[in-house]
């Protein structure tokens, strides 16, 4: 008795760990494409990312790491071409999101740090904090939202410096199309009384096979207030490969 106890017991572990095996923690995509740019930045551009997720029993974790550079090639006074070094940008990000009870509600904190040496702002650093939930979830389309107050420390290209509170609101809206085709938009909204900042992407991924996929894409950034000889919006359109893992 004691003996099938045990086998009992042993079986009954190796189906818990073998379950929490197949239980996928971690989500990771890397994306690597060309871009072509307007407003503070024109020209073709090469860019990256990388998109890591991590789903545990209360978190949910992001992080993202993605950079963009740009050169463009120009005649200089001899009548040579010579490339130029004209975009720069680096952006890093985190966000924990702990899980209540609700389904998809959630209470969240997110840091970001951007360097972009060519931008109206050259760095620019939040972290928020707020509440997160859901308020359309369809078998093929869903919306997440979240709010919250933000603190913020700016540079501006003339190299003047801000900070203060904001108030933050973001949407993820996602419409599976079909098995092999998702569109997706996000949009940001961070309003202070320096400067109100919204970025928005509007994309299209098809599958390609079961790890690789194609996306299209179109993101635009606002800023409400900079200096003098930079434009308020840049605008990005990009068709990149990204690989899931």
């Amino acid at each position: 008795m004691k003996v099938l106890t045990l086998a009992m017991l042993a079986a009954l572990a190796a189906t818990t760990q073998a379950q929490a095996a197949d239980k996928k923690v971690w989500t990771t995509s890397a994306e690597l494409g060309a871009i072509t740019t307007t407003g503070n930045t024109e020209g073709t551009s090469i860019t990256g990312k990388l998109d890591a997720k991590q789903d545990l029993r209360k978190w949910s974790n992001q992080y993202i790491l993605s950079a963009f550079f740009k050169e463009d090639q120009k005649t200089d006074a001899d009548g040579n071409r010579v490339k130029e070094r004209s975009a720069e940008r680096y952006l890093v990000s985190a966000k924990g999101a702990y899980k209540l009870t609700e389904e998809h509600d959630n209470l969240f904190v997110l840091g970001s740090y951007t360097d972009d040496k060519f931008g109206a702002y050259t760095r620019y650093t939040t972290l928020a904090a707020g509440y997160g939930t859901r308020l359309l979830n369809l078998e093929q389309q869903s919306l997440d939202v979240e709010i919250g107050p933000c603190y913020y420390t700016a540079k501006r290209a003339n190299d003047e410096t801000e900070n203060g509170l904001l108030a933050r609101a973001a949407a993820s809206y996602k419409w599976t199309l079909s098995e092999s085709a998702t569109f997706t938009q996000t949009l940001s909204v961070e309003y202070g009384d320096d400067n109100t900042r919204t970025i928005a992407e509007t994309a299209l991924s098809a599958r390609i096979n079961g790890a690789m996929q194609m996306k299209a894409a179109f993101l635009v950034q606002n800023d409400s207030d900079v200096p003098v000889d930079k434009k308020r919006t840049d605008t990005q359109t990009s068709l990149t490969l990204v690989y899931s893992f």
